[in-house]
C-alpha cells in the first residue's frame, strides 16, 4: 500500500506563483526540507542544495526515463559525455562566437528606443535567445520560430507534469535534430564551427554518439539557453528599470557589468529548480528521505540564504562567487555558463549603450512567469 504522506506545502499555489522569491525565502525559513506531492522533497537552504551536489553518489541525476545527455547521467557515464559537450564551451570558441552574438544583441537593440511600451519578453528577450542559441548552434533562420514555439510548449507541458505532452515534444525535437543531420550527411559538411557536424564525429565508449544521444544534448541545450536566457534578460532589465543610478554607474564603467549581473540574478534567478533521485537513505535537516524518494533543489531560495549572504536582499557587488549558485556547483556545473556569462554580458552592454533610461511603462505592467519558470512572463518597459 502506498504511503499516505501530508503535504508541507503546494509549489503550485497562487500564493507561491504570486512572488516565486518571496514564498522560497518565507519557506527557507520555517520549513526549509518540505515535502509536496507535485516535487517531492524540496530543499531550500544553500547548505543542503550545496550537500546534494557534492554528493552525486547519494542524490542521482537520473531522474527521468527518458535519455538526458549528460544532465541525467551519473559517473561513470556521465564522465564522457560531459567531456564531450565542455569541448564547445571553451575560451577560443566562446572569443570566436562573441562578434556574431553582440551583432545580433545590437541589431535587437536597435529596435527598442524611442518607445513608450516595449512588451520586453516577448518582443526582444525571447526573440534574442532564440536567434543567439541558433546562431551558436548554426542553425538555419527558419528555425527561430519553430524553437521558440517548442520551448514555450515544454514549459507548460513541464508544469502540468503532463508526461505524454512531453514524450511527443521530445520526439519533436528529435526530428528537427534528424533533419539537420541527414542535411550534414548529405552535403558532407566540415565539422570545423558547425557543432551538428562536429558532434558526428564524437565519440563516447569508443563509438560515434547515435542520433538520439546527439538530439538529447542539443535539447538539453536548447531547454537551459533560451529559456534562462529569456528569463534572466527581463530579470536583469527590470531591476535597473527599478533602480536608474546603478544603470548610470554601469554604463559609465561596463566592466562591471559580469558582477552585476550575477549579482542581480543571484537576488532573482532565471532557474527555480533541479531534480535528484534518493540512491539510499538519508537524512537532511532533521527530514528523513527514503531511497528512490525525489528531491528538488531551489537555487532561488539557496542563492538568497541569509545564512550565507549577508544582508541578501541587497545587491552587493564583490561577494564571494564561490557562494554564488546560478550556475550550480560539483559535477553538473552548468557547462554552458562561459556562453551565458558572454550573451548576458553583451546584450546588457548593447541595452545599456544604446539608451539612455529604461524604465517601467507609465501602464506599469508586468506579469510573473510561473512555474518551472522564473522572472516575468511579460514586462512592459520604456526605453529611451
Amino acid at each position: 500500500m502506498n504511503e499516505i504522506r501530508q503535504q508541507d506545502w503546494d509549489p503550485t499555489s497562487d500564493s507561491v506563483l504570486h512572488d516565486q522569491p518571496a514564498a522560497y525565502d518565507e519557506m527557507r525559513g520555517h520549513c526549509p526540507v518540505a515535502y509536496s506531492d507535485f516535487l517531492g522533497w524540496s530543499l531550500f537552504r544553500h547548505q543542503d542544495v550545496v550537500r546534494v551536489l557534492n554528493d552525486p553518489g547519494t542524490f542521482s541525476s537520473v531522474v527521468s526515463k527518458h535519455l538526458s545527455v549528460p544532465n541525467g547521467m551519473d559517473r561513470p557515464e556521465h564522465t564522457d559525455y560531459r567531456r564531450i559537450v565542455e569541448l564547445y564551451f571553451q575560451p577560443e570558441r566562446m572569443q570566436s562566437f562573441a562578434p556574431l552574438c553582440r551583432d545580433i544583441a545590437a541589431s535587437l537593440v536597435a529596435l527598442l528606443p524611442g518607445r513608450d511600451d516595449v512588451e520586453l519578453i516577448s518582443e526582444f528577450a525571447q526573440t534574442f535567445a532564440v536567434r543567439v542559441q541558433c546562431a551558436f548552434l548554426g542553425w538555419p533562420p527558419h528555425m527561430h520560430e519553430l524553437l521558440r514555439l517548442w520551448t514555450q510548449k515544454n514549459r507548460q507541458a513541464s508544469l502540468a507534469l503532463d508526461r505524454p505532452a512531453m514524450a511527443d515534444l521530445s520526439k519533436e525535437f528529435e526530428g528537427y535534430v534528424s533533419e539537420l543531420l541527414q542535411s550534414r550527411r548529405a552535403s558532407g559538411a566540415h565539422a570545423e564551427g558547425d557543432i551538428v557536424a562536429s558532434l558526428l564525429g564524437q565519440q563516447a565508449g569508443g563509438r560515434a554518439l547515435r542520433d538520439e544521444e546527439i538530439a538529447s544534448i542539443l535539447r538539453n541545450w536548447t531547454v537551459g539557453e533560451v529559456g534562462t536566457i529569456s528569463a534572466a534578460v527581463g530579470i536583469l532589465a527590470h531591476y535597473l528599470s527599478m533602480h536608474p543610478d546603478l544603470q548610470q554607474q554601469l554604463r559609465a564603467q561596463p566592466s562591471l557589468l559580469p558582477d552585476a549581473i550575477d549579482e542581480i540574478l543571484r537576488l532573482h534567478g532565471p532557474l527555480a529548480t533541479n531534480r535528484r533521485v534518493t540512491r539510499r537513505p538519508v537524512e537532511i535537516g532533521g527530514r528523513q528521505i527514503a531511497s528512490g524518494e525525489r528531491v528538488s533543489l531551489n537555487w532561488i531560495a539557496a542563492n538568497r540564504d541569509t545564512s550565507v549572504f549577508e544582508d541578501a536582499d541587497a545587491f552587493r557587488l564583490g561577494r564571494d562567487p564561490a557562494a554564488n549558485l546560478l550556475y550550480g556547483a560539483g559535477i553538473h556545473v552548468c557547462p554552458g555558463a562561459p556562453l551565458a556569462r558572454l550573451e548576458l554580458r553583451l546584450v546588457m552592454e548593447e541595452l545599456l549603450g544604446q539608451t539612455t533610461l529604461i524604465s517601467l511603462s507609465a501602464q506599469n505592467t508586468s506579469t510573473r512567469a510561473i512555474y518551472p519558470a522564473s522572472g516575468f512572463a511579460t514586462l512592459l518597459l520604456r526605453i529611451r
